[in-house]
């Protein structure tokens, strides 16, 4: 009680303008990076070379050695050549990408360029929003969000993941399905715009999604919601869990992928509760 009236004290007051500009200034600077990074991805390639380099150890003279070295170049960049892999990793065997608009080739890197400057920008962004918010936060509130950092991306990318390796191959094979079933007469393409962005928004959604266990403690541990009200209103965990697979879905399987996610995050939820009871245990027994 003593040191949290010692942060009341130590906290100043400034006018409401102060914040807005400091406010500006951080998203000036988050916008700065996720320009630059996209930039990066958008308009500069990648390349390995493999060379030989003197190595007289064990026996050795010389010792092979791949360098990466980047290059500008907007039709070879970073994002093409993710595309490129998308193309060979996802793709069905039977279906054929296909250009509808003339600028598909050109939004598909955008897309995957946008992505990737905001995961590798990712840093950047939480220490701007840190810094924004911390002189506001009290001390036990700082060391709570400091301990969420890394396992917030963990689960983000673990999401991602989740998303590229299991749902896109799952969903596509699936439609592959559906379209052989009506005939010859349909040929089995796709637009390289709507794939891109499909795997791009699944992604980033299934990311999100599984933040849902972190979400949960962290508003435990803030003594927001007790652990037993997650576990009492289980229910309503499951429903809220299936609206939101209905939402990120593609919703062209026929109920299939919806309800893999959905049972996913309906897993995630009781995983959320369960840590938020250990939360609310450690918490008990360090008062006593």
């Amino acid at each position: 009680m003593v040191e949290r009236t010692k942060e009341i004290v130590n906290m100043e007051e400034r006018p409401l303008i102060e914040h807005l500009r400091e406010l500006a200034y951080r998203l000036k600077r988050i916008f700065i990076s996720l320009l630059i990074t996209f930039l990066i991805y958008f308009m500069i390639g990648v390349q390995f070379i493999t060379t030989s380099l003197p190595f007289p150890f064990f026996g050795l003279k010389y010792i092979l050695v791949t360098i990466p070295y980047l290059y500008p170049s907007i039709f070879n960049s970073i994002a093409v050549q993710l595309t490129q892999v998308f193309i060979y990793d996802e793709l069905p065997k039977g279906v054929k990408l296909i250009i509808i608009n003339l600028f598909d080739p050109l939004f598909a890197s955008f897309y995957i360029s946008l992505y990737l400057a905001l995961f590798t920008s990712i840093p950047i962004i939480v220490r701007e929003i840190w810094a924004f918010i911390a002189p506001g936060l009290y001390e036990h509130e700082k060391r709570l969000l400091k301990s969420t950092l890394i396992p917030a991306f963990l689960l983000f990318a673990l999401g991602s993941s989740f998303a590229y390796f299991i749902l896109i191959p799952l969903m596509l094979k699936i439609v592959l399905i559906y379209a052989k079933a009506l005939g010859p007469a349909v040929l089995s393409t796709l637009g390289l715009r709507s794939f891109i962005s499909t795997i791009m928004t699944l992604m980033i959604a299934t990311g999100l999604a599984f933040e849902l266990p972190l979400i949960m403690t962290g508003l435990t541990a803030m003594e927001i919601v007790k652990s037993t009200t997650w576990l009492q209103n289980w229910r309503w965990g499951v429903l809220i869990s299936f609206i939101i697979a209905w939402i990120i879905s593609p919703g062209t399987t026929g109920g299939i992928i919806e309800t893999v996610i959905g049972l996913i995050l309906s897993s995630l939820f009781f995983v959320g509760a369960i840590a938020s009871k250990l939360v609310e245990k450690k918490r008990y027994i360090k008062q006593k």
